[in-house]
């Protein structure tokens, strides 16, 4: 019994540096996504603009606001969001550490009842149990049943940072690419940067969530050109009509 104990301990001292590598992947899965609004947004702006006439003032200026409001736009968005996320896990965890200390036997049985779902044998789970809630009750209930590390909660200001960060350099791209070239060149230059880092993003993001990089970089530059051709469309529409 013992040994069965003892070979469930490592996994379950293994289990945070998992999640921690888990949360780090999804912040840069975030900050992947973050980016790519940015390149998608500002270049539907300038490229709209774009089609409507040649000046550089026009471009930069509707660029400029559209970089700011949508990095504003992602960061507030970001925030409220880690921040209903954060509130409800710290209603979980003192939900749990009031259960605990309030029917310990019964928060004992529901963490063994947890390790005999996953194969234990009920005298195994019960001596696991045992033994984590004797090292430290909190920690192990708030693992095992919430999958919750205490010490390692989203931070909502740190979420909306990084959010508007990546937003920002991905706007970037498209709002130098259509500025530098002559004004003939600009459209195509900045509708070739912005497709081929479309297609970075979208490789990038799907390596890190593991999915097929190549029908990843296919979807979002497919759509990334669609949603091109519609702003500089309208652009052109809206200009001739205007002028």
């Amino acid at each position: 019994m013992s040994e069965e104990s003892a070979e469930v301990l490592p996994t379950h001292d293994d289990e945070p540096h998992v999640e921690q590598n888990e949360n780090r992947l999804n912040r840069l899965r975030a900050g992947v996504l973050g980016a790519n609004d940015g390149i998608v947004s500002v270049a539907g702006i300038v490229v709209g603009v774009a089609g409507a006439t040649i000046e550089s003032g026009p471009i930069l200026t509707a660029g400029v606001a559209g970089l700011v409001a949508g990095a504003v736009s992602m960061a507030l968005g970001e925030y409220v969001s880690v921040s209903s996320q954060r509130d409800a896990e710290r209603s979980m965890l003192a939900k749990e550490e009031r259960e605990l200390r309030e029917d310990p036997e019964d928060e004992l049985e529901e963490l063994a009842a947890i390790y005999e779902a996953k194969g234990l044998r009920p005298a195994t789970a019960m001596q696991v149990a045992r033994e984590l809630t004797e090292h430290d009750a909190f920690a192990a209930h708030v693992e095992a049943e919430l999958k919750i590390d205490p010490d390692d909660l989203t931070s909502p200001t740190q979420a909306a940072v990084t959010s508007a960060i990546a937003f920002t350099l991905g706007g970037l791209l498209p709002l130098v690419a259509i500025l530098l070239p002559p004004a003939t060149w600009r459209v195509p230059v900045c509708v070739v940067a912005v497709l081929i880092a479309l297609g970075v993003a979208g490789w990038v993001g799907a390596r890190l969530g593991g999915a097929a990089p190549l029908k990843a970089m296919l979807r979002v530059v497919i759509g990334g050109g669609i949603g091109l051709a519609v702003t500089y469309g309208i652009g052109i529409a809206l200009g001739t009509a205007v002028g």
